[in-house]
């Protein structure tokens, strides 16, 4: 953004309060929660602590098999071939975990 619009609006603080709520669900600040709205996106809930666990093992798997497939490439013992789709099956996976828990959703409301 080269140039910035401030705008000012006034919210009841029970408005108030449930902005604040669900940006803080979602793991965003309330501006940016309101730009995700203004474009016609719905945020989601920010995962737990077990989905990013999840998503570290799952990176580090892809990097090991990604190791191994060049390692075997290298020495000519391995299908590396397949090695390396399983590599990409893995890190496909990973990506739609990613847009399935963190990505906002497009939203269906008439004003987009």
């Amino acid at each position: 953004m080269t140039k910035r619009i401030k705008k000012q609006f006034w919210l009841s603080p029970e408005d108030a309060a449930e902005l604040k709520r669900k940006a803080q669900v979602c793991g965003l600040t309330e501006t940016v929660a309101i730009r995700i709205l203004i474009r016609g996106f719905i945020p989601r809930e920010q995962p737990d602590a077990k989905f990013y666990e999840v998503m570290r093992e799952l990176s580090a798997i892809c990097n090991n098999i990604n190791q191994l497939a060049a390692k075997a490439n290298a020495l000519g013992f391995i299908d590396a071939p397949l090695l390396r789709e399983e590599a990409l099956h893995w890190a496909r996976f990973q990506a739609d975990v990613e847009s399935h828990f963190l990505r906002p959703v497009k939203s269906n409301l008439k004003w987009n």
